[in-house]
């Protein structure tokens, strides 16, 4: 992707580095998973206290400055990750936050287009990028559970380091692929302005887990065609290069629930399945890509 003249969203809020470690929780596709366990370090924590509290001593009656070794001297700011404001932090300005807060920006113009041409006002999510997990108003969320979408406080909720399973694990690589990722989540955040996600978790709480898992799909193909949609936007604009459809098109095979399905365990069971399969998430992205209207991404009704 070409994004040198594109512009960096203001609703990225960085709190890597603030969140604790993984906690116990599925993975980023539904199967479950466990984190790797911390070794319990309460045996030896009084005498090392003791100690720090003694190199500190001894360094501030030598005259050194240990301001930086209490927390002092640092040009981090930080706030709660529930804060409005952008959250400022030393690596704000990596490779990847960059990269992330133009493809939000991106998503920002094109939905914002979209919308106003049907005489709506499009209302911006926000992102929050963190490491290990971080409170939401949807519960904790962590690494373990991948990026995700919660309606109740209209952000979207990435750990950075899922860029690199995507290359590590799931085969995906490619700058594309990772804002189809986001792209994606925005496109839950479309559906929740638009009502969609409001009466799917009204609707799911009296149905089987099953119908639940159905209509899940539904929804999650729903939101592959409005990244589909945003594709097509990006495109007009020059800032797709050769090759880029092809890795979100890979990445939407990827992760299909069949694919992962087979990786983890040999075998798939289509009744939990709950994004869509490897061909029905390519097929969906490529539809909004290719027509580029809202209108084609009904998946709530009919075959899919």
């Amino acid at each position: 992707m070409d994004l040198k003249d594109s512009r960096e969203s203001d609703n990225v809020e960085d709190v890597r580095g603030m969140g604790r470690g993984p906690g116990p929780g599925s993975d980023p596709f539904g199967r479950r998973g466990m984190n790797i366990p911390i070794g319990n370090m309460r045996g030896g924590s009084i005498g090392s206290i003791v100690l720090i509290i003694i190199v500190i001593i001894v360094l501030q009656f030598m005259g050194v400055d240990v301001s930086s070794l209490l927390g002092g001297g640092s040009d981090t700011t930080t706030s709660r990750p529930g804060d409005s404001q952008t959250v400022q932090t030393q690596n704000s300005n990596d490779e990847s936050a960059v990269f992330i807060r133009k493809i939000l920006g991106e998503t920002e113009d094109a939905w914002r287009g979209i919308f106003a041409a049907s005489g709506e006002k499009y209302v911006e999510p926000r992102l929050v990028m963190f490491s290990g997990q971080v409170p939401s108003a949807c519960g904790m969320a962590s690494a373990a559970t991948g990026p995700f979408y919660c309606p109740s406080d209209q952000k979207v909720y990435l750990d950075t380091a899922f860029f690199d399973e995507m290359r590590s694990q799931f085969q995906a690589e490619g700058d594309f692929a990772q804002a189809y990722v986001i792209a994606h989540e925005v496109g839950h955040h479309v559906q929740n302005l638009t009502g969609v996600l409001p009466q799917f978790n009204r609707a799911r709480q009296s149905m089987s887990e099953s119908q639940a898992n159905e209509m899940s799909v539904r929804v999650e193909l729903q939101a592959d065609c409005y990244a589909g949609i945003w594709g097509r936007y990006t495109d007009q604009k020059g800032i797709l290069e050769k090759g880029d459809l092809e890795e979100a098109l890979n990445a939407a095979n990827q992760i299909g629930d069949d694919t992962l399905q087979k990786r983890s365990q040999g075998y798939v069971v289509p009744d939990s399945f709950t994004h869509g399969t490897a061909a029905q998430r390519a097929k969906w992205f490529r539809r909004g890509f290719d027509t580029g209207r809202v209108d084609a991404c009904n998946t709530l009704s009919g075959p899919i």
